[in-house]
């Protein structure tokens, strides 16, 4: 029995290309706002959003990482119900804070 050949080439395997500036921006607004609960769209969302536009990249890169941390630990953190470790203490994470604080 015969078998088909393939008939695409699917070429050397490369990284993607790295996301466009403004497609980025969306997608770290995206992920702020929508943590899964509501306190932290509220504190991260708010923050994110008042601020995006004069993020500069490795602002970006400390809020990709930010945004990593499971939603309880951020909300415990960021209202004071439980203090920052200090290995955690990311100056974003005390932007965020002292922006939530006020």
């Amino acid at each position: 029995m015969h078998r088909p050949e393939r008939f695409y080439d699917s070429g050397p395997m490369t990284d993607p290309e790295p996301a466009a500036p403004d497609a980025r921006r969306r997608r770290l607004l995206f992920r702020a706002t929508h943590r899964g609960t509501f306190e932290n769209d509220l504190m991260i969302g708010g923050f994110v959003r008042a601020n995006l536009a004069m993020f500069t990249d490795p602002d970006l890169d400390a809020l990709e990482a930010l945004l990593e941390t499971p939603d309880p630990l951020l909300a415990d953190w960021l209202t004071g119900r439980v203090p920052i470790p200090p290995a955690e203490a990311s100056p974003m994470l005390l932007r965020i804070k002292d922006a939530v604080g006020r």
